[in-house]
């Protein structure tokens, strides 16, 4: 059996600045994200909350996935975190129980 993967959305807040990303442990990924232990774009624009994911059972369709999101033009990115989450709350708690 194959180990979940997930592409996740993360924003800087409300129709903020938002980052696309693949992994296959979200809770750590974005809890990495959170501390500011991922150099580079999330830590440099405060992108730590976690406003959308997918989840998958191929890490291959995954990537597939999170590299079509990251050519989707900005509006639709926004249109479909808000279909599952329209107040962009933070999903990170929902993820760790």
């Amino acid at each position: 059996m194959h180990k979940a993967c997930y592409v996740y959305i993360l924003a800087s807040e409300r129709n903020g600045t938002l980052y696309i990303g693949v992994t296959n442990d979200l809770a750590r990924r974005v809890g990495e994200h959170r501390e500011g232990l991922v150099p580079g774009f999330t830590k440099t624009y405060g992108v730590n909350r976690l406003v959308h994911y997918e989840i998958f059972e191929d890490i291959h369709v995954a990537i597939a996935r999170e590299t079509r999101l990251k050519k989707w033009k900005r509006q639709w990115k926004i249109d479909l975190i808000q279909t599952r989450n329209i107040h962009w709350d933070d999903l990170h708690e929902t993820i760790n129980g």
